[in-house]
């Protein structure tokens, strides 16, 4: 994809209606851990693996906003249940629950979200501007490392990403 907020990214879907839809890009971490975050926003936490985990670029939508994805769901505020383990949450309460140690124990925290307005997503799609796959499970998100996880979506689909152009060809 030729948008630099996208190229070499790895989206996942969160949500997709006639509406729009909602996503969260999962392999471009930013130069900010969950501490930073912390003290932006005045909350204290001695859970060391917690504030030492980075935060994520998730799209050039809002990024003064804080979204996490996370399992299992919850029940924390303002939570978008995807599928039967996962949750996004925009709420406050779900990262003062990760600094007590009452979080989540699989979470991305991002800032920003990739949006489309109704019918534009099923328009990029159709332009070949996607490749897509069905998110098997939590582990590429969760525990595969954010250089590894676009080659291994990408493997979902039997390619491989070192051997992909950036450049179309013309027979």
């Amino acid at each position: 994809m030729a948008d630099p907020h996208f190229s070499r990214t790895l989206t996942y879907i969160c949500e997709h209606t006639p509406q729009g839809a909602l996503g969260v890009v999962v392999n471009r971490p930013i130069d900010m851990r969950l501490s930073d975050l912390f003290a932006r926003i005045s909350l204290e936490s001695t859970q060391v693996a917690a504030i030492d985990a980075p935060v994520w670029y998730g799209g050039p939508v809002q990024t003064d906003r804080g979204f996490v994805l996370h399992s299992p769901a919850g029940t924390w505020g303002s939570t978008l249940k995807i599928g039967q383990t996962l949750g996004l949450t925009t709420s406050k309460d779900i990262l003062e629950a990760v600094a007590s140690g009452a979080g989540p124990q699989r979470l991305l925290v991002t800032l920003g979200y990739a949006g489309w307005s109704a019918g534009q997503l099923e328009q990029e799609l159709a332009q070949n501007a996607w490749l897509t796959v069905a998110a098997p499970d939590d582990a590429i998100l969760f525990d595969t490392p954010s250089d590894e996880r676009l080659p291994a979506a990408m493997r979902l689909l039997g390619l491989d990403y070192a051997r992909l152009s950036d450049v179309a060809g013309h027979a």
